[in-house]
């Protein structure tokens, strides 16, 4: 049986544009024609002809019935999910519909430490209590890995009534989580096992990457189809399991916009039709140019690459380049590669450089990136690595959920009459990236010692000098 070409949201868009109908509804500029000539320039006349929503052809996000609902099924089926609903308003929505679908006030759910802040929004708005894992990671190249089989298995001993595992696999760096194993000990245990794969939407058409959420065996996964793919920005999806269905699709129009945007809907319809129709032979491409480039990098005098990590699986077209030995940090390096080679790294860190290698990059954009990253060693400075915080390997279970966190009343105080005040905001260095403190921890002595003792960039912290914190008022 061919592969299908259709794209039924893109279809129903022409055939209304085309119709000759005469506009008295929204968008204002009535099908472009009174846009100004910037946004002409942007979304050109036949784009902005077919910037049009909530007409009956055109389908309802919230409650689809025909060309939304065919687009979704058709994902849902190349992504190896029940259903798929799409989403216009990034994937913080969709893993904030995720929690909001599948727990309750009260709830105990898993969370690594260096989850992203959709995942605390999403516990506030549920109402479920976090219970932080440990993260392992490389302390060479100072690169944050994942949570391993061993923590899951230790996790689920120590709190067997926990309700849901959520795990970050791949995470930014491309480090992804054994998750057909961790899946068969969450299913065993009666647990739900969400996964924020939003770097992750690629991995289904390539057998060398790590394998995609759905088909290890989670419940529900939301993917970024903008990150790595070919939908424009804040596009995405999530895909979930039948039997969660009745309070996912409920908890998405919850959050969704009520005025989606057509052209964005559109481009996760012809994201999913490009990955159907050529997906495999991009993807598997993408993988190979980032092979090359590791293997041009290692010639490279003072640039290393994170290319392996024990006991997990590693998203190739994630190339980590730590630059340490050139006596710079990865913010240092991003800058010089910016302003003075005019090369964009899609992240640094105080040791590392990130780069992501898509569907689109070929020979020519690899070979300008090697050529940069030799440059940068006309930089080199004798400095040596700073040295980072080993994050804490304990369980630590919220002793406030973050929606009672986020509704009571907050104070700063000094960071040393914080032991045993219940944190308000996050406190995390960069290396190692992992989060000391979360809203609704509390605040041990070891841990006050712990941020004195280190260094690198803040994040989270009102006060960038951590002499002051916030806590929960008293």
């Amino acid at each position: 049986m061919g592969k299908n070409i259709s794209a039924p949201i893109v279809e129903a868009m022409k055939k209304y544009s085309s119709d000759g109908v005469l506009a008295f509804h929204t968008p204002g500029h009535k099908q472009g024609r009174g846009a100004h000539e910037f946004l002409r320039e942007l979304l050109t006349l036949e784009g902005l002809r077919q910037e049009v929503s909530l007409m009956e052809e055109l389908d309802d996000l919230h409650a689809p019935q025909s060309c939304i609902k065919e687009a979704q099924r058709l994902a849902a089926k190349l992504w190896h999910a029940d259903e798929t609903i799409f989403f216009v308003n990034g994937t913080t929505s969709a893993i904030q519909a995720m929690i909001l679908g599948t727990l309750k006030a009260g709830d105990l759910v898993f969370i690594p430490r260096n989850a992203h802040r959709s995942v605390i929004s999403g516990l506030i708005l549920s109402g479920a209590v976090p219970i932080f894992l440990p993260i392992e990671f490389d302390a060479e190249l100072k690169v944050p890995l994942n949570v391993s089989v061993a923590t899951i298995e230790r996790a689920i001993k120590k709190y067997p009534q926990a309700r849901a595992i959520l795990l970050v696999s791949p995470n930014y760096y491309g480090v992804a989580a054994d998750l057909e194993k961790i899946s068969v000990l969450a299913h065993e245990a009666r647990m739900i096992l969400l996964i924020d794969e939003a770097h992750g939407a690629h991995l289904q058409f390539c057998e060398e990457l790590p394998r995609s959420a759905m088909d290890s065996g989670a419940d529900l996964a939301a993917q970024s189809t903008h990150k790595l793919l070919g939908a424009l920005t804040q596009c995405s999806m999530l895909m979930f399991r039948k039997k969660f269905a009745e309070r996912v699709k409920f908890a998405a129009s919850l959050l969704q916009t009520t005025s989606p945007n057509q052209i964005l809907l559109a481009s996760l319809d012809i994201a999913r039709l490009q990955m159907e129709l050529e997906g495999r032979e991009k993807v598997s491409r993408a993988v190979e140019l980032a092979k090359s480039l590791r293997a041009e990098i290692k010639l490279i005098d003072g640039l290393r690459t994170f290319d392996a990590a024990e006991n997990f699986a590693l998203d190739a077209t994630k190339v980590t380049v730590n630059v340490e030995n050139l006596g710079l940090s990865g913010y240092e390096a991003e800058k010089i590669l910016r302003e003075e080679l005019k090369v964009q790294c899609e992240l640094s860190d105080a040791a590392n450089l990130l780069f992501l290698i898509t569907y689109a990059d070929d020979e020519q954009t690899i070979s300008g990136l090697v050529d940069a990253l030799k440059k940068l060693s006309f930089y080199r400075r004798k400095i040596s690595p700073k040295p980072f915080l080993i994050p804490n390997s304990s369980f630590i279970i919220a002793s406030l959920s973050p929606r009672e966190t986020f509704y009571t009343p907050v104070e700063v105080v000094a960071l040393k009459k914080a032991v045993g005040r219940i944190c308000a905001e996050e406190i995390t260095f960069y290396p190692p990236g992992i989060p000391l403190l979360m809203p609704g921890e509390k605040i041990s002595a070891e841990v006050v010692e712990a941020i004195k003792k280190s260094v690198g960039k803040v994040f989270g912290a009102a006060d960038k000098t951590l002499l002051t914190i916030k806590v929960v008022a008293k």
